[in-house]
C-alpha cells in the first residue's frame, strides 16, 4: 500500500514538474522564435523560408538555454506547490527535501536523454543539410584540400562551398597538380567545381600546363576525396550528431587530427542528464522556504537567474580548459556539475536542519 502511494505521489510531482517546464520552455522558445523570425525576414525570399530558417536557429539555441529552462521550471513548480500548501502537506507526511526532489530529478534526466539522443541529431541533420563555407571552420578564410597519390599531389583551394544533396560545389576554385618531385604540372582555375563520389568535375576550366600553354575546357579528375571526407575535415564539433561523434573521433585520431573539442562536445552531450539534474538541485536550493503566504518568489527567481548566468560563464571556462587541453575533457565537463550538486545538497541539508 505504501509503495502504491509513493508511486502516485511520484507521478503527481513529475506531472507538475513537466507542466512547469513546458510552460517555461514554450515561453522562452516563443520569444526567441519571434525575434529570430523578424530578424531573418529581410534575408529570405518568403515567409515560409523565414519560418524554416527561424526554426533551424531555434534548435541551435535550445542547448544554450535548456539548463536555464530546467532551473526556472523547478523554481516555478516549487513556488506553485508552496502557494497551494501541497508542498507543506507532502513535507508533513514525512518526506524529506531529497525525497521530494527525486521525481524532479527523474524528469530532468529524461529531458537530458531526449535532448542528447533525439533533439541533437535532428537539429544537426537539419543544420548541416545545406552547409556553406561560412558555417565551416576554415583555414585563412579559404577551403584547402590536399591529396597524395601514386601519381603525385593534388591541392585545391576555394573561397566558398555549398552542399547540394550528395555533392559539394566549390566556388572560385584553383587546383594545383604536382608530380612526385613536387613539380607543378597543371594549374586549373574555374568559377566552380563539383566534387562527387565519382571524382572532381570542373566546367569551363582554364588550364595552364608546365609548358606555359593555356587552354579552356571541362575536366574530370579522379580523386579519393569525396564529400564525406571533406565535411569530416571541416565540420565543427557541434555540427556532428551525438550518435556519430564516437566513430568520428576515432577516425580523426587515427589520422592524427586533434579532437579535444569533439571530445568536449561528446562528453557534454553524454552528461547532459547530469547537467539537468544539477540545475534541478540548484532550483530546489533556491526554492527552500518556511513561508507560504509571503514567499519571495520574485527575489529568489531573480537571484537564481543571475546565479545561472554566472554558472554559464564558469561552465564555458571549464569547456575552454578542456578544449585547449589544460584539463582532461571528461573532468572539464563533469566537475562543474558535481560542484553545483554538492553545493546545493549542502545548502538544502543546512536549511532543512535549521
Amino acid at each position: 500500500m505504501y509503495i502504491f502511494k509513493t508511486n502516485v505521489l511520484t507521478r503527481f510531482l513529475m506531472r507538475r514538474f513537466f507542466g512547469s517546464f513546458f510552460i517555461v520552455m514554450l515561453t522562452v522558445c516563443g520569444i526567441i522564435f519571434a525575434v529570430t523570425f523578424v530578424e531573418r525576414l529581410s534575408s529570405n525570399p518568403d515567409a515560409l523560408s523565414t519560418l524554416f530558417d527561424a526554426w533551424k536557429r531555434l534548435l541551435e539555441y535550445i542547448p544554450m538555454f535548456l539548463p536555464l529552462t530546467v532551473f526556472m521550471g523547478t523554481l516555478l513548480v516549487s513556488y506553485s506547490l508552496t502557494k497551494s500548501s501541497e508542498l507543506i502537506i507532502i513535507s508533513g507526511a514525512g518526506l524529506s527535501p531529497y525525497q521530494i526532489v527525486r521525481p524532479f530529478l527523474i524528469g530532468a534526466t529524461l529531458i537530458g536523454i531526449f535532448a542528447s539522443t533525439v533533439l541533437n541529431p535532428y537539429a544537426v541533420n537539419l543544420a548541416t543539410s545545406n552547409l556553406t563555407g561560412h558555417q565551416l571552420k576554415l583555414i585563412d578564410d579559404a577551403i584547402w584540400l590536399r591529396e597524395t597519390s601514386d601519381n603525385g599531389f593534388l591541392t585545391l583551394r576555394a573561397t566558398d562551398m555549398n552542399v547540394e544533396k550528395q555533392d559539394i560545389i566549390f566556388y572560385n576554385v584553383n587546383v594545383f597538380l604536382q608530380n612526385k618531385e613536387f613539380k607543378l604540372q597543371e594549374r586549373i582555375s574555374a568559377n566552380n567545381a563539383k566534387l562527387s563520389y565519382s571524382g572532381l568535375d570542373i566546367n569551363d576550366a582554364t588550364t595552364l600546363n608546365s609548358d606555359g600553354v593555356t587552354n579552356k575546357s571541362s575536366k574530370h579528375i579522379d580523386t579519393k576525396l569525396n564529400p564525406r571526407t571533406v565535411l569530416d575535415r571541416y565540420l565543427k564539433p557541434d555540427q556532428i550528431s551525438f550518435w556519430k561523434l564516437p566513430v568520428f573521433i576515432k577516425k580523426m585520431n587515427a589520422i592524427g587530427v586533434i579532437t579535444r573539442g569533439h571530445l568536449v562536445q561528446f562528453w557534454t552531450l553524454l552528461f547532459l542528464p547530469l547537467t539537468m539534474m544539477a540545475m534541478v538541485m540548484l532550483g530546489m536550493a533556491f526554492a527552500q522556504t518556511k513561508q507560504r503566504r509571503n514567499y519571495s518568489f520574485g527575489v529568489k527567481f531573480s537571484l537564481g537567474i543571475l546565479t545561472c548566468f554566472a554558472l554559464y560563464f564558469i561552465v564555458n571556462l571549464f569547456n575552454a580548459l578542456g578544449t585547449t587541453g589544460t584539463l582532461p575533457p571528461l573532468i572539464a565537463i563533469i566537475a562543474p556539475q558535481i560542484i553545483i550538486i554538492a553545493a546545493s545538497c549542502v545548502f538544502i541539508t543546512s536549511f532543512d536542519t535549521i
